[in-house]
């Protein structure tokens, strides 16, 4: 299968000042924390062919942003990322397959140092010439993974019942793509 339409070979980079890799998980079973991560890289080394075409990706664990410092500071620590243990998150695709209107992008997660494959089901939002005459493209993802999965297993019984916080995770993704330089 070819890729998309004004996607041209080489490498595109991400430009996270235009993106948003975010985050949802439900807390004490009643109401949703969401988040990002602020600093992140990615490259989409794109080929001939779908086949052909590779993206990888690392974010930062230390960039956890959910508005809250307190909360931030404990998801940081040793019970959840253990940013000063594992300073990255790291995806790398194994495939990429046209489905009907989406694509799925299928490939390696690692959090923690436990890798997991998962596949993100991703938009093809188009091409576009910026007033610079920066060519961008832009993708919007989202995939829900199991934080036990990954070893993040800290949690809190509720005295209603239940836990703090909920063993799935929702990744949001609404990316900006630059064309590879001639």
């Amino acid at each position: 299968m070819t890729v998309p339409s004004g996607i041209t070979t080489g490498i595109w980079t991400l430009d996270i000042a235009h993106s948003d890799v975010a985050f949802t998980v439900r807390h004490a079973g009643i109401s949703k924390v969401r988040g990002r991560f602020t600093d992140a890289a990615a490259t989409v080394n794109v080929g001939h062919s779908l086949a052909q075409t590779k993206v990888e990706a690392t974010v930062k664990t230390a960039s956890f942003d959910s508005g809250d410092a307190n909360r931030d500071g404990h998801v940081k620590s040793a019970d959840f990322f253990d940013v000063e243990e594992y300073p990255e998150m790291t995806f790398v695709s194994t495939a990429i397959e046209h489905n009907g209107e989406s694509y799925d992008v299928t490939g390696d997660l690692t959090i923690k140092g436990v890798t997991q494959q998962i596949t993100i089901e991703t938009e093809f939002n188009g091409v576009a010439v910026d007033p610079f005459g920066t060519t961008r493209a832009g993708i919007s993802g989202e995939t829900t993974i199991s934080r036990k999965e990954f070893g993040l297993t800290w949690n809190a019984v509720l005295e209603t019942g239940g836990v703090l916080v909920s063993d799935k995770v929702v990744i949001s993704l609404d990316l900006a793509f630059t064309a590879p330089q001639a």
